[in-house]
């Protein structure tokens, strides 16, 4: 009594059922889930509030000219103007129309904030902001702005907007006499089989691009592009000016001058292209340098080619070169382009922030809101949970039910999700613990008739002896030996599998020869199977397929199933052993146990490795057996690591497959 009291003592609180308090709501599921779902609600909230002032705060800075990815169009258009135009005379009708499409108001102003064009159309025109959206300047463009507003195309590394050309800009006239040379060349591609397209720079000079992005196929037709190649006089002109700033440059650091290609490089030109191009004309084969085109002021002589000195080509003579081209190029360009405007972009009222602030009516809206969305979480949280909650407290009472010592009983499965199916599993669970409750009492009946019999005999017999009836002749005594032994044989049984259950079954594991292994329990059951009319035979097994186990437990299990499959096999019928290697090549060892019996209906295959199990129902050990043989073989099988199995065709026979660990064989 007391070692049952102390076992208990896990479950004392449990065990007060009726006058159990409820769990405090900071402890229940329900709590839980209230708490999480209110912090997610709380996060949502901080989160979209956040991501709220971050959009206000970037679509803030858009109307202050800091962020003007929208407006880069407005910028380019102006910036194009300003490439193309000495002056900004007569840029207001420009900046009225890019008003007119962007809804905003376009201001422009000199850098000492002189109005040069506003779209606005009031009659005093709003304070402009004190800091510009950008500066329009063709020699000094900002990059970001202009690569945005022409699809991603840059300007070139001096910050020089590709059109302002100045007077690199052809007449009317040598741009059509190029343009017809351009598409004779055009047509000798195509004749050749060579996709190619005119196209014209912001200097009005055509260049051939080859479709397909590949111009070295040019190369071997006949198609002689070079023609395109040749500066005309006055881009010759603009040219040489150009080279003559960029040497006062140079000569001014103490460098020697250079002799500029027409792509504004210096040294062996490698490609034809005009400054204001966005790429070369044509990649052609190196030519004999062209001679100079003559001036007034300076005729060459009839046989002498002009000297040029080329620098040595270093890394600091190259970045001095290139600065000074650059300098040559903005010096060039200034009275050829607009001067530098400040460009404003705002709204037509003049306002540049939204209208927006935390006053106490706004401040009270957005708790009002947040408070909205917390209730109507809280709320959906409550009702989820209830519904989460309540089987959940169907599973502990019927829990707590079957503790109680009451009859078992299922809950409602309310659905295929993961309290279904835990009420599922729970009724599961309730049924198979129904059935070992039978099969403990069934059990509890069973051995107490298994042991009632033998000694019942012994009794019997032994009080007869006591009162004369009986002589003690060696009949008697044979008979009282096998009835002991009978009774030994049950108490071993219960025992085994006592042993197993605590998992304390000794076994001594050794090398086992399977063949021979089949041939021992074959003979020591070849009496009972030839007075039962049975044949019992051991196919032949391959010679050497051994396995590491203990062969007296292995004995036992195997001659359980002989044993099982003779008292189940009529007259005339036949018990088959055989052993064989698995399919697959793993090493597992498969012994089989079949019979033509009976076979064993559908419904009971499940149960016939249960303790105290019998195909027929009746309790004579003469048809039935003790119901403990094939418990003790599943038990013996998974001590050596094995798995057991059954199939059986009613009306045909059984067939018991042992699954074992194996070792290579040693021999053929």
């Amino acid at each position: 009594m007391r070692r049952a009291r102390g076992g208990n003592d896990g479950s004392d609180s449990l065990r007060e059922t009726p006058g159990r308090a409820r769990l405090p709501l900071r402890r229940s599921l329900l709590g839980r889930l209230l708490a999480v779902s209110a912090l997610v609600a709380a996060c949502s909230v901080a989160a979209t509030a956040w991501i709220a002032v971050q959009t206000t705060s970037g679509a803030i800075k858009q109307e202050q000219g800091q962020n003007l990815t929208a407006d880069a169009r407005i910028y380019d258009t102006l910036l194009d103007y300003s490439a193309r135009n000495p002056t900004w005379d007569g840029v207001g009708a420009t900046v009225r129309e890019l008003a007119r499409e962007s809804g905003r108001r376009v201001a422009l102003t000199t850098q000492g904030r002189q109005p040069l064009a506003d779209s606005a159309t009031a009659a005093t025109a709003p304070a402009l902001p004190p800091q510009a959206s950008a500066v329009v300047d063709p020699l000094s463009v900002d990059t970001v702005l202009a690569a945005r507003g022409t699809d991603g195309q840059g300007t070139a590394a001096d910050r020089i907007d590709p059109r302002a050309v100045g007077p690199f800009r052809l007449s009317a006239a040598d741009s059509r006499t190029l343009r017809r040379t351009a598409d004779d060349k055009v047509e000798c591609l195509n004749r050749a089989g060579i996709a190619s397209d005119v196209v014209v720079g912001a200097s009005g000079r055509p260049r051939v691009q080859i479709v397909g992005n590949d111009p070295e196929r040019a190369l071997g037709t006949r198609c002689d592009l070079a023609a395109l190649d040749t500066p005309t006089r006055s881009e010759q002109k603009a040219l040489d000016a150009l080279t003559e700033l960029a040497d006062a440059c140079l000569k001014r650091q103490g460098r020697e001058g250079v002799q500029l290609n027409s792509d504004l490089s210096w040294g062996d030109p490698a490609t034809s292209t005009v400054p204001g191009e966005t790429g070369p004309l044509v990649p052609r084969v190196p030519l004999p340098a062209p001679a100079p085109v003559p001036t007034p002021r300076d005729a060459p002589a009839k046989d002498a080619a002009p000297s040029v000195v080329t620098p040595e080509r270093t890394g600091e003579n190259d970045r001095a070169i290139a600065s000074c081209v650059s300098a040559a190029r903005s010096e060039q360009l200034s009275s050829y382009v607009a001067s530098p405007a400040l460009l404003f972009i705002g709204d037509e009222g003049g306002a540049t922030l939204p209208g927006f602030d935390l006053s106490p009516a706004n401040t009270a809206r957005i708790a009002g809101a947040a408070a909205l969305v917390l209730a109507l979480t809280v709320g959906a949280s409550v009702f989820a949970g209830a519904r989460l909650v309540r089987p959940l407290h169907a599973l502990t009472g019927a829990a707590q039910r079957m503790r109680d010592g009451e009859q078992p009983e299922s809950v409602p499965v309310s659905g295929d999700d993961e309290v279904g199916r835990l009420a599922a599993a729970f009724n599961d669970m309730s049924a198979h613990r129904a059935r070992l409750e039978e099969q403990r009492k069934a059990m509890v009946s069973d051995v107490a008739h298994e042991l009632r019999t033998p000694l019942s005999n012994i009794r019997g017999w032994l009080e007869a002896a006591q009162d004369g009836l009986a002589d003690p002749d060696p009949a008697f005594v044979s008979s009282l030996l096998e009835e002991a032994v009978l009774l030994q044989h049950i108490i071993d049984d219960l025992q085994d599998l006592a042993a197993a259950d605590a998992g304390v079954l000794r076994l001594h594991p050794e090398s086992v020869e399977i063949r021979e292994l089949l041939s021992q329990v074959a003979a020591a059951h070849q009496a009972r199977a030839e007075n039962a009319g049975v044949t019992l035979a051991v196919t032949a097994t391959a010679p050497g397929r051994t396995l590491r186990a203990d062969p007296v437990r292995l004995r036992q299990a195997v001659g359980n199933l002989v044993s099982n499959a003779v008292r189940h096999t009529p007259e005339g019928g036949r018990v088959t052993l055989r052993a064989y290697a698995h399919e697959e090549g793993d090493g597992t060892v498969l012994v089989e146990v079949a019979d033509t019996g009976s076979g064993i209906p559908p419904e009971d295959l499940p149960h016939v490795f249960d303790r105290f199990w019998r195909a027929e129902k009746s309790r004579s050990r003469r048809t039935g057996g003790s119901g403990l043989g094939l418990a003790i073989v599943r038990k013996l099988v998974e001590a050596h690591g094995g798995t057991v199995d059954a199939t059986s065709v009613e009306g045909e026979g059984s067939t018991f497959v042992l699954r074992l660990p194996g070792t290579t064989p040693s021999g053929p």
